[in-house]
Protein backbone atom coordinates (compact mmCIF):
# COMPACT_ATOMS: atom_id res chain seq x y z
CA UNK A 1 0.00 0.00 0.00
CA UNK A 2 2.40 2.55 0.07
CA UNK A 3 2.70 4.14 -2.53
CA UNK A 4 5.12 7.16 -2.32
CA UNK A 5 8.59 6.17 0.03
CA UNK A 6 11.12 9.41 -0.07
CA UNK A 7 15.02 8.60 0.66
CA UNK A 8 15.35 11.37 3.30
CA UNK A 9 11.61 11.41 4.90
CA UNK A 10 12.50 10.01 8.93
CA UNK A 11 8.77 8.73 8.67
CA UNK A 12 9.51 6.60 5.71
CA UNK A 13 12.18 5.15 6.92
CA UNK A 14 10.27 3.58 10.21
CA UNK A 15 13.10 2.93 12.49
CA UNK A 16 12.77 0.83 15.02
CA UNK A 17 13.60 2.90 17.51
CA UNK A 18 10.54 2.94 20.38
CA UNK A 19 7.64 0.48 21.11
CA UNK A 20 5.52 -0.39 18.18
CA UNK A 21 1.69 -1.25 18.66
CA UNK A 22 0.48 -1.96 15.60
CA UNK A 23 1.99 -2.29 11.60
CA UNK A 24 -0.09 -3.30 8.70
CA UNK A 25 -0.10 -2.29 4.74
CA UNK A 26 -1.60 0.97 5.42
CA UNK A 27 -0.11 2.32 8.82
CA UNK A 28 2.52 1.87 11.77
CA UNK A 29 1.46 2.80 15.49
CA UNK A 30 4.32 3.78 17.55
CA UNK A 31 5.48 5.92 20.33
CA UNK A 32 6.85 9.27 18.89
CA UNK A 33 10.83 9.55 19.69
CA UNK A 34 10.60 13.16 20.12
CA UNK A 35 7.21 13.31 22.21
CA UNK A 36 6.85 9.53 23.84
CA UNK A 37 2.95 9.33 23.17
CA UNK A 38 1.54 7.09 20.56
CA UNK A 39 2.24 7.94 17.20
CA UNK A 40 0.15 6.79 13.70
CA UNK A 41 2.17 7.20 10.66
CA UNK A 42 0.56 6.53 6.88
CA UNK A 43 2.52 4.12 5.00
CA UNK A 44 2.87 6.44 1.92
CA UNK A 45 4.58 9.84 1.88
CA UNK A 46 2.44 12.45 1.46
CA UNK A 47 -0.29 14.84 3.52
CA UNK A 48 -3.77 13.53 1.90
CA UNK A 49 -4.40 10.10 2.50
CA UNK A 50 -8.63 9.51 1.65
CA UNK A 51 -11.17 10.11 4.62
CA UNK A 52 -11.46 6.11 4.54
CA UNK A 53 -7.48 5.61 5.59
CA UNK A 54 -7.22 8.48 7.47
CA UNK A 55 -10.36 6.94 9.97
CA UNK A 56 -8.66 3.32 10.11
CA UNK A 57 -5.29 4.79 10.74
CA UNK A 58 -6.76 6.91 13.86
CA UNK A 59 -8.78 3.54 15.23
CA UNK A 60 -5.56 1.79 15.36
CA UNK A 61 -4.34 5.30 16.94
CA UNK A 62 -7.22 5.25 19.71
CA UNK A 63 -6.67 1.31 20.26
CA UNK A 64 -2.92 2.61 20.80
CA UNK A 65 -3.91 5.26 23.24
CA UNK A 66 -6.58 2.84 25.35
CA UNK A 67 -3.35 0.01 25.29
CA UNK A 68 -0.75 2.46 27.08
CA UNK A 69 -3.79 4.99 28.76
CA UNK A 70 -6.65 3.80 29.25
CA UNK A 71 -10.46 4.18 27.97
CA UNK A 72 -11.25 7.87 27.57
CA UNK A 73 -7.68 9.45 28.03
CA UNK A 74 -6.49 11.55 25.97
CA UNK A 75 -7.24 13.50 22.36
CA UNK A 76 -5.80 13.23 18.78
CA UNK A 77 -3.39 15.85 17.89
CA UNK A 78 -3.54 15.92 13.72
CA UNK A 79 -0.60 18.65 13.58
CA UNK A 80 1.92 17.57 11.65
CA UNK A 81 4.75 19.76 13.69
CA UNK A 82 8.14 18.43 12.73
CA UNK A 83 7.47 16.12 9.46
CA UNK A 84 4.80 18.39 8.02
CA UNK A 85 5.05 16.46 4.37
CA UNK A 86 4.04 13.30 5.54
CA UNK A 87 0.59 12.17 7.49
CA UNK A 88 0.73 11.38 10.93
CA UNK A 89 -0.98 12.10 14.08
CA UNK A 90 -0.33 11.63 18.02
CA UNK A 91 -2.90 10.54 20.49
CA UNK A 92 -1.80 12.93 23.90
CA UNK A 93 -2.77 12.20 27.31
CA UNK A 94 -2.85 15.01 29.33
CA UNK A 95 0.74 14.91 31.23
CA UNK A 96 2.39 14.25 27.79
CA UNK A 97 4.38 17.85 27.86
CA UNK A 98 5.76 17.21 31.04
CA UNK A 99 6.16 13.65 31.09
CA UNK A 100 7.59 13.64 27.39
CA UNK A 101 10.43 15.33 29.99
CA UNK A 102 10.71 12.57 32.62
CA UNK A 103 9.89 9.23 31.03
CA UNK A 104 12.41 7.12 29.97
CA UNK A 105 11.27 6.87 26.00
CA UNK A 106 10.02 3.18 25.26
CA UNK A 107 12.38 0.51 23.48
CA UNK A 108 11.17 -1.36 20.64
CA UNK A 109 10.51 -4.88 21.34
CA UNK A 110 9.00 -6.64 18.47
CA UNK A 111 5.23 -5.64 16.77
CA UNK A 112 2.63 -5.60 19.50
CA UNK A 113 5.55 -6.94 22.15
CA UNK A 114 5.36 -5.41 25.64
CA UNK A 115 6.32 -2.29 26.20
CA UNK A 116 10.11 -1.77 27.55
CA UNK A 117 11.07 1.62 28.84
CA UNK A 118 15.27 2.31 28.63
CA UNK A 119 16.74 1.77 31.64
Amino acid sequence: MADQVVDDCELCEAARFTHWYYEDDICWVADCEACSTPMVVWKSHGTEPSEELVEWMLQRLREAGIERFGPEVGTIDRTMRQVPEHFHAHLRDPQWLSRRWTEKPSKYSGVGGNRILLK
